[in-house]
């Protein structure tokens, strides 16, 4: 069974299929069901952020569609980025550029005083307009600057305790383990486990209009 992924993260789309295709699904992108765009993230908390994307892409696709919404929530900044993760500093930035922004919000802070943590909402919706949410959350520290090759967004300067390495340096079977992401994909595996879930992705309507 095909879900479309409800974003044009490749990011995304390598770690959510990984984690999907043991399960016999095939996560594929937008562009391959014809999807180019998505609904603004107008909601006001990671859930609503994440439906607004899933519900819209099932919609239009006639598929069930996955979507997650994201984001770094840093003690020192009283939990910004937050919702803003993925515009924090300005709309059209490089992860890089993203993440010198962050640190030189921090640049006065000390290691010690940057904890924070990662917040995962994912939502998977089907066209007849049924959802499940899903939510995961790790916690870590905001490092003096980025390590490792790895990973995407802010993952080079994310110190994960539990692996005593930034997520951009540990490899994806790693950051699957212990990240925001990797613990609501397990909760979504689990659900996807039972089989009342699978009447639920075959619940249907015909596509939108485009």
């Amino acid at each position: 069974m095909r879900i479309v992924l409800a974003s044009s993260n490749p990011g995304k789309l390598r770690e959510f299929g990984a984690a999907l295709s043991d399960l016999g699904l095939e996560l594929v992108a937008m562009a391959a069901v014809g999807l180019r765009a998505l609904p603004k993230e107008t909601g006001f908390s990671y859930a609503e952020n994440a439906l607004l994307k899933a519900a819209a892409a099932a919609l239009d696709s006639g598929l069930p569609a996955l979507a997650d919404d994201s984001g770094l929530e840093v003690e020192a900044l009283l939990g910004a980025p937050g919702l803003y993760s993925a515009r924090f500093g300005g709309e059209g930035l490089s992860d890089g550029e993203r993440i010198a922004y962050l640190l030189s919000q921090l640049k006065e802070t000390p290691r010690a005083a940057r904890a924070a943590r990662f917040v995962s909402v994912m939502a998977l919706a089907v066209p007849s307009g049924r959802f499940e949410l899903f939510e995961g959350s790790c916690t870590g520290t905001i490092l003096l600057g980025p390590r490792g090759e790895g990973g995407f967004g802010y993952d080079p300067v994310f110190y994960s305790p539990e692996l005593g390495k930034t997520f951009a340096e540990a490899d994806l079977s790693e950051k699957q383990r212990v990240s925001h992401r990797g613990r609501a994909l397990a909760q979504l595996a689990a659900w996807l486990q039972q089989p009342s879930s699978w009447q639920v992705l075959r619940e249907t309507v015909a596509p939108r209009e485009p």
